[in-house]
């Protein structure tokens, strides 16, 4: 694993523990040699953690489409920064430049990035591992969602690994390291499984 990709509100949240998270996840980036993949903001939750892995010495790389929004302010920071054309591949280019994926607390843009990573992860589009920083619980009514899915049958319960959940930094990113990912099960109910490879 050299690049995480961190998917992250660009608002910083009104709890203290939102920006320590980040910060925390930015310098341990840097300190354990990893680059950092993300929207390119200077502002919000994804510029602290851009922040945070720049001063700590690391790599920040960012995409950001051109012109399209006057409130994601460009960082101009960074290592790297990509102009792309949409957020169709602002997505890919940081799915395809990085080896792991991170959910920080976010709203509909960040639940939209995440939810499309384990989509292609489910579907074997990659294989890359997705994990949640869950400060504070943030993402608790999410991860019942995804159980409710399961309960209902609309998912495998194998399924419900292919996310990593874990509260601190550190330890996400070593479960993210030895990441294995689970035993094939087709998420097609009505299809037999030769009918889906």
């Amino acid at each position: 694993m050299k690049r995480v990709c961190v998917f992250a509100g660009s608002n910083a949240g009104l709890l203290p523990d939102y920006e320590q998270k980040a910060a925390e996840l930015g310098r341990l980036l840097a300190e354990n040699g990893l680059e950092l993949v993300y929207g390119g903001s200077r502002i919000g939750l994804m510029g602290r953690v851009a922040d945070n892995v720049l001063t700590a010495g690391g790599k920040a790389i960012g995409v950001m489409p051109r012109n399209l929004f006057r409130g994601e302010i460009a960082h101009t920071g960074l290592t790297e920064f990509h102009e792309v054309g949409n957020m169709h591949e602002r997505k890919a280019l940081m799915t395809e430049l990085a080896d792991a994926c991170i959910a920080l607390p976010g709203g509909f843009g960040t639940f939209e990035e995440l939810f499309e990573a384990v989509s292609w992860l489910q579907l074997g589009i990659h294989s890359k591992p997705v994990g949640i920083l869950n400060v504070r619980g943030y993402y608790d009514p999410l991860i019942e969602m995804i159980k409710n899915a399961v309960k209902a049958g609309f998912m495998p319960e194998t399924h419900t690994e292919l996310i990593i959940v874990e509260s601190e930094p550190a330890t996400l990113l070593d479960r993210l390291r030895d990441y294995t990912p689970p035993a094939y099960a087709h998420k097609w109910t009505e299809l037999p499984p030769e009918e889906t490879r």
